[in-house]
């Protein structure tokens, strides 16, 4: 097995089936910044209002595929073979919720905190303990750790541009990873930790003009 994050950003995934499983499959590829259109024979909740949820209540064809990057297949037996199926046909990944070893990938327990995200998988073979790993996880990456991803993310681009010095930029790079700012982060909060990283920023751009 070979672990990677794909990128889903406007692009479109079908997911062939509304129920539970079918359900938080869209929530998750939701959250991830794809477009999903949900084939089931459910009717669409008053609730749900995503716009980029294009929810289909008719039968499973072949052509719900078209123009998709990826497929998930998470109803009935029968139907899930149609998809994985159908899928085949046009060299589409798909996944199959009820017989993981039927498709090409297997979807791992995932933490989301921002734009930190852990995912643990056990190539479908144990899907309760890598739940059970997942939950672990929850309790020890808090809310504080998408913030200082937020953060990391913002200032990675001003140390590029500001410390030319390859060694000097990585050096700047892991100060600011330093889990003291995760601490603080938890203690006084995101707009403070965030000007207390600038100042820190530009101390280190200071320090890289200075005469070796």
């Amino acid at each position: 097995m070979y672990p990677l994050f794909l990128d889903l950003r406007d692009r479109l995934v079908v997911v062939v089936g509304g129920g539970p499983v079918g359900r938080r499959k869209c929530a998750s590829l939701l959250a991830a910044g794809a477009r999903v259109r949900l084939v089931c024979l459910e009717a669409r909740p008053a609730a749900e209002t995503a716009a980029e949820l294009d929810w289909l209540c008719e039968p499973f064809r072949p052509d719900h595929l078209e123009n998709a990057c990826l497929a998930f297949a998470a109803a009935v037996p029968d139907i899930n073979r149609e998809v994985v199926a159908a899928a085949r046909q046009r060299g589409l990944w798909v996944n199959c919720a009820d017989d993981p070893d039927a498709g090409d990938f297997f979807v791992p327990a995932v933490v989301r905190r921002g734009g930190f995200v852990v995912a643990v998988g056990t190539q479908g073979a144990a899907p309760a303990l890598a739940r059970q790993v997942r939950q672990q996880l929850e309790r020890q990456f808090d809310e504080a750790f998408g913030q200082w991803t937020a953060l990391l993310a913002e200032l990675r681009p001003m140390v590029q541009a500001e410390i030319d010095d390859p060694a000097r930029r990585s050096a700047a790079l892991r100060k600011l990873a330093q889990r003291r700012w995760l601490k603080r982060l938890r203690q006084e909060g995101r707009e403070t930790v965030r000007l207390a990283m600038l100042a820190e920023l530009r101390s280190l751009e200071r320090s890289s003009d200075d005469p070796v």
